[in-house]
């Protein structure tokens, strides 16, 4: 498979590994993103690589709560400055609002639902599309409830770059889920606990790092005990539970919240367009279109 400069430009971003070693990753694995990211991690170049979390879509996230519901969406667009219109913002407050009252299962079905105002939703994204000018979509959300006994961490970073919804079981003290939900924005874990992480997932871990400790010459006989040290460095970087709390790096999350009694039942962090590949504009190709028009 020929490997183009693309290729390599998306493994350095991915991985931030040099040049060279990126297009001797890429011809090592036949082009294949997923096995060049192991192939520089295990040869200790490049640190484990969130796959497909490339930002590019714009948009805004966007949390609300009342009573023992609570719902966290995400709607995009294609530039950031549509996400500053007054019009937009007020797009993202209505769909909130209509989604926490309606409580869909999916995009899909929430499309279909008819609002307040008479319109379905989909109707009603299209009527803003026509008075904004872009596209805009709907393109995720999460409804989440908890008991009278519970407490929802609401946060917003950045305007709506980022959101996290949180439920704590065991406490109402909204501000320490909060302080939760600001932690699960700065640190992005994955996961609640290492009993979430999958078994695969763990085991597929574990071969890249016994192979990274071997390429580093390290004896076979405490390559095990290495590679066990090094996954439980894997679960901090993935498990909430087991990481550092930023508003106090003396105490793991963990501890912070046992002593308020609570436990974390789950958590939905939505970062715009993390995911989605931006399309690539050719400036040069794009000048020379309009002229040849």
């Amino acid at each position: 498979m020929a490997i183009t400069a693309q290729m390599v430009k998306e493994l350095r971003e991915k991985t931030g590994a040099g040049m060279l070693d990126c297009k001797k990753a890429l011809t090592e694995t036949d082009g294949d993103m997923d096995k060049a990211i192991d192939f520089l991690r295990e040869k200790g170049i490049a640190s484990a690589a969130k796959k497909g979390d490339r930002i590019a879509a714009e948009g805004l996230t966007y949390v609300v709560s009342e009573g023992n519901d609570a719902v966290i969406l995400e709607v995009n667009s294609e530039t950031d400055f549509v996400a500053k219109n007054e019009a937009f913002q007020a797009l993202v407050k209505d769909l909130a609002a209509h989604l926490l009252n309606n409580k869909p299962a999916t995009v899909e079905e929430a499309s279909a639902q008819t609002m307040e105002n008479g319109a379905t939703v989909a109707d009603h994204i299209n009527a803003s599309i026509a008075k904004i000018g872009e596209k805009l979509t709907l393109r995720r959300f999460a409804v989440l409830s908890k008991t009278d006994n519970d407490a929802f961490g609401a946060y917003i970073h950045m305007g709506g770059r980022i959101s996290v919804l949180s439920v704590l079981e065991g406490t109402t003290e909204a501000d320490a889920a909060k302080d939760v939900s600001m932690h699960i924005a700065a640190l992005k874990p994955k996961y609640v606990s290492r009993d979430q992480v999958s078994q695969e997932e763990v085991e597929h871990e574990r071969q890249v790092l016994t192979q990274q400790a071997l390429n580093e010459g390290k004896p076979a006989k405490i390559v095990e005990k290495m590679v066990e040290g090094r996954l439980g460095k894997y679960f901090e970087d993935v498990c909430v539970l087991d990481q550092t709390f930023v508003k106090n790096p003396d105490q793991k999350v963990r501890q912070f919240v046992e002593s308020k009694g609570a436990t974390i039942r789950e958590f939905v962090r939505y970062e715009v367009g993390e995911g989605i590949e931006k399309r690539e504009d050719n400036f040069a190709e794009e000048v020379m279109n309009q002229i040849k028009k």
